[in-house]
């Protein structure tokens, strides 16, 4: 039977069991079939890899190894692992290139596991994925909205409650160990000449305005967040607010505010409230600066458009937008137009600023 040349035919041609087994076969064929084939198992085996990560953040192996590499045997005993099993672990953390295989078996780090450690708050939102990928267990049920969540209940706030004092301080932990690459990765994006007075609005115990004052000491800094977050700030030269966005007008007199990964957290009509209040508290000329993790949009991002955008999705709230349209909303509240420096690391955060003309 013959193919129609539809825009599709190609890809219905390779979809062919028959012609697998052909391209399998051909010398120049069998290298795209082979890399095909790699690709999709290595989607396959997505979750084992995640959670062969996580067995070596579990058991501390990555720490442990950073004194010089060691025997299976003495891995076992220090994990309390039969010695086959760490075998089985240890080979699999070669194998995703975070350890290294020696002569005589014994097992080291590669570069990337010692970055794992180094990687502030890497290893606790690793442990802290357990209820993501709970959630993602029946990924059709999640994107048709049929399930709750647990991950929902993880991050208290999201949907404008309270919450008791240990989780309030998990949430806080969490959230300012994960914050600190955040912030330096945005401040790297952006300048903060010119700035006088910021406003971090939404900055839990104040991680963001700490690496500020690293870079620009002469900056004025303000925090704004829930009661119950910003008991945990204990810097007493950054002035303290206690207020929601979404009940309470915000404090005047900054001519910078600042939402570091804030906005993908909420709904486009909390977003656009935010963004309005922003606009209503700077002066003319005063900057706003949005630092999140971005979908790619028009050309999709093999990190936000995956992980993030299905994060958003278990949170119940919130999604992870493109620059593109939050660029929207920025005029939409009235802001000029904004500008996007180039992101080193997307899967970390990408930066927005615009200013309020006037």
């Amino acid at each position: 039977m013959a193919l129609a040349l539809t825009p599709g035919w190609f890809y219905r041609l390779v979809a062919r069991p028959g012609l697998q087994r052909l391209a399998a076969r051909l010398p120049i064929a069998r290298r795209f079939a082979r890399r095909d084939g790699a690709g999709l198992f290595d989607l396959v085996q997505g979750f084992v890899r995640a959670q062969v990560l996580l067995a070596l953040v579990e058991l501390d192996l990555p720490r442990r190894l950073l004194a010089g590499p060691e025997s299976v045997e003495t891995l076992a005993r220090f994990a309390a692992l039969p010695p086959d099993r760490m075998q089985i672990l240890c080979q699999a953390g070669a194998g995703i290139g975070l350890l290294r295989r020696l002569k005589g078996g014994r097992f080291g780090l590669t570069r990337q596991g010692a970055a794992l450690t180094g990687v502030p708050g890497l290893s606790e939102m690793i442990r802290h994925h357990g209820a993501f990928y709970r959630d993602m267990s029946d990924p059709v049920a999640l994107l048709r909205g049929d399930v709750e969540t647990e991950l929902a209940g993880v991050w208290p706030y999201v949907f404008g409650g309270s919450a008791p004092p240990e989780v309030a301080a998990r949430y806080s932990d969490l959230m300012a160990q994960s914050q600190r690459l955040v912030a330096q990765d945005t401040l790297a994006q952006i300048s903060l000449t010119g700035v006088s007075r910021l406003l971090d609005v939404g900055g839990g115990t104040g991680v963001f305005l700490d690496e500020v004052h690293r870079v620009a000491d002469g900056v004025e800094r303000v925090l704004f967040d829930l009661p119950e977050v910003v008991a945990g700030c204990t810097d007493a030269s950054i002035t303290v607010v206690a207020g929601s966005f979404r009940t309470d007008a915000l404090p005047k007199g900054a001519d910078a505010i600042s939402l570091i990964r804030v906005l993908y957290d909420h709904d486009d009509e909390t977003v656009m409230r935010v963004l309005c209040k922003v606009f209503e508290a700077l002066p003319y000329g005063g900057r706003i600066i949005i630092s999140e993790p971005m979908s790619g949009g028009t050309r999709p991002d093999p990190h936000t458009d995956v992980y993030f955008a299905f994060y958003t999705l278990a949170m119940r709230t919130g999604r992870c937008r493109s620059a593109q349209e939050l660029g929207q909303m920025l005029r939409q509240a009235g802001f000029g137009q904004p500008q996007m420096p180039r992101s080193q690391r997307p899967f970390v955060t990408s930066v927005l600023s615009a200013v309020k003309p006037g």
